[in-house]
C-alpha cells in the first residue's frame, strides 16, 4: 500500500534523496557549505527549467497583455529607499553571546507562545528579559537590534572608495522602475501586465528548512497594471488568485495540502492595500508558498515622488492616471520544494518497498528512459541506442540507462520520477515493439516502435 512517508523526518529524506539522485547540493559543499545557499545537480536544474517554463506558458506565453522583462541585479541605491526597503525591509536581530550566531527575536519569542505581532523593538527586549530567555545554544543573548535584510555590495575600482548599492531583495522594482519604458515602447492598453523570473537575495538571519529560506533565490511574478478603480481592483485581484491556485494546483501537488490565507493587517508588507497568500502544508506547517498583493499605487507613487521622473498613464481620453497593481509572485526554489514533498512516497510494487517521485509528467525532469534488457548482448544494446537516439530527437528529455539489473534500473527511475521506462528485448529484434513501463501503478504494456514516441507524447501531454 503507498504511503506519503513511512517513519522518519520527511525532509531529511528529501535532502537526502536531492544529495544522492543529484537533484540539490549544499553550496560550497567541499568548503564546510555556505548557509542558506544551495546548488542545483542536473535532475534539480531540469526540474527548475520546467517549472519555469509552465510558469511562462501560463503568465505568458498564452496571453496578449503581458511583456516580459529582464531587470539588472544591481539597481541605484535610491530604488530602494523609494520603494521603502532601507526603512521597512528589516528584522529585529539578537545575538548570542558566546557562539555570535544570530537569531530572530520575533521568531524566539514566538517559540515561547508570545504574540508579538504588536510588540516594539524595547518591548521584544523586555518580554525576552522577563522570560529569562536564552539562546537555542543555552547562552546568554544581547538586546534586540534592527537588522537590514538587503544585502550589501560595493561597486568601483578604488578600495575604501567604492560607492554602496545592493544585490535587489526582490525583483518587483525592476519592473516598476521599467514601467514607464515598457508604455512608451509598446503603448499597451490598460489592463497589462509585466512579468520576470530572475534571482533576488536576502540577508536572512536563520535560513532554514533546505529550500524554504535561503539567501539567493529565484522569484516569478507578475505586475499587471490596472485602472484605478475600486471594483476593477477587487475583479482583477480576485481573478488573479484564481489563477495564480490554478497555476500551483498544475505543477501536480494535492488541492487538499493547499489553502488561501489572508493576511491581518499588521501583517501586510508596506506596499500592500491587501493580501493572501497560498499556503502549503509541509512536514513543518503551513507555509508561504506564493503571494497575490494589491500593491495600489505605492510602486508607481514613490518612484515618481523620489525620482521626479512622472510614472503617469495617458488613457484614450487624454486623463493622467497612476495605476494600481496586482502582484502575483512566488519562489522558485519553493514551488519546487513543494512539488517534490508532494511527490515523495515510500510504497511496494511487485512485492518490493521502494521510494517514488510521483512527478506531473510534463513537469518530471526525466520523462521516459530506455534500457536494453541485457547489457552484455550486443544485438540488444545496438537496438536499444537506435531507440533511445530516435527517442531523444523527438523527446530530449529521454535518458539512457544499463547500469545493474531491470529491476534496480526502474528502482533509480522511480526514485528521480521519470514516468516511462522503455524495455528493448528479444521480442523487440522480432516484431519491432518494446515494453513501456508506467511508473506509478508499474503496469507495462507493448508498443510498435512506428508508434512509440507519439504515444509517449500524448501521455505527457494529457497527465
Amino acid at each position: 500500500m503507498a504511503t506519503k512517508e513511512s517513519s522518519g523526518d520527511p525532509m531529511e529524506k528529501l535532502v537526502a534523496l536531492c544529495k544522492r539522485r543529484g537533484f540539490i547540493f549544499q553550496g560550497s559543499e567541499i568548503y564546510g557549505g555556505l548557509a542558506g545557499t544551495w546548488d542545483y545537480g542536473p535532475l534539480g536544474a531540469l526540474l527548475n527549467e520546467n517549472i519555469k517554463k509552465y510558469w511562462r506558458h501560463t503568465f505568458l506565453d498564452t496571453r496578449e497583455d503581458t511583456y516580459l522583462l529582464d531587470a539588472s541585479i544591481m539597481m541605484h541605491p535610491q530604488v530602494w529607499k523609494a520603494s521603502g526597503h532601507t526603512e521597512g525591509f528589516t528584522d529585529p536581530l539578537v545575538e548570542d553571546k558566546v557562539t555570535h550566531k544570530r537569531y530572530r527575536a520575533d521568531h524566539l519569542l514566538e517559540e515561547q507562545g508570545v504574540d508579538v505581532h504588536d510588540l516594539s523593538l524595547e518591548e521584544m527586549g523586555k518580554k525576552m528579559a522577563e522570560l529569562k530567555m536564552k539562546s537555542p545554544e543555552g547562552n546568554p543573548l544581547t538586546e534586540p537590534k534592527i537588522f537590514n535584510l538587503l544585502v550589501e555590495a560595493g561597486i568601483g575600482a578604488v578600495e575604501g572608495a567604492k560607492e554602496k548599492v545592493y544585490l535587489r531583495g526582490e525583483i518587483t522594482q525592476g519592473v516598476q522602475v521599467n514601467f514607464k519604458n515598457v508604455v512608451d515602447a509598446f503603448h499597451p492598453k490598460l489592463p497589462f501586465g509585466i512579468a520576470q523570473i530572475g534571482k533576488a537575495f536576502r540577508n536572512e538571519i536563520v535560513p532554514g528548512n533546505f529550500l524554504f529560506r535561503v539567501r539567493e533565490f529565484e522569484q516569478m511574478e507578475l505586475q499587471y497594471y490596472i485602472t484605478p478603480e475600486i471594483e476593477e481592483g477587487g475583479r482583477q485581484y480576485e481573478y488573479w488568485k484564481g489563477v495564480s491556485m490554478h497555476w500551483y494546483q498544475g505543477l501536480g501537488i494535492s488541492a487538499e495540502r493547499l489553502r488561501f490565507r489572508q493576511h491581518e493587517a499588521h501583517e501586510r508588507a508596506h506596499y500592500a492595500k491587501d493580501a493572501w497568500d497560498i499556503e502549503y502544508h509541509t512536514p513543518f506547517g503551513w507555509k508561504e508558498a506564493w503571494g497575490i498583493h494589491h500593491r495600489g499605487d505605492w510602486d508607481l507613487a514613490r518612484h515618481q515622488e523620489h525620482s521626479g521622473v512622472p510614472m503617469t498613464y495617458t488613457t484614450d481620453s487624454g486623463e493622467k492616471i497612476l495605476p494600481w497593481i496586482i502582484e502575483t509572485s512566488g519562489g522558485l526554489g519553493r514551488a519546487l520544494l513543494f512539488t517534490m514533498l508532494d511527490a515523495y512516497h515510500e510504497d511496494e510494487i511487485g512485492g518490493e518497498k521502494r521510494v517514488v517521485l510521483r512527478f506531473k509528467p510534463s513537469i518530471a525532469p526525466i520523462k521516459v528512459a530506455v534500457f536494453p534488457l541485457l547489457k552484455n548482448k550486443p544485438e540488444l544494446v545496438a537496438k536499444a541506442r537506435s531507440v533511445y537516439e530516435a527517442l531523444k530527437k523527438e523527446i530530449p528529455e529521454t535518458l539512457w540507462d544499463d547500469n545493474g539489473n531491470i529491476g534496480k534500473r526502474y528502482r533509480r527511475q522511480d526514485e528521480i520520477g521519470t514516468p516511462f521506462c522503455i524495455t528493448v528485448d528479444f521480442d523487440t529484434l522480432e516484431n519491432n515493439s518494446v515494453t513501456v513501463r508506467e511508473r506509478d501503478s508499474g503496469a507495462q504494456e507493448r508498443v510498435a516502435l512506428a508508434e512509440l514516441s507519439f504515444y509517449v507524447q500524448e501521455k505527457i501531454r494529457h497527465s
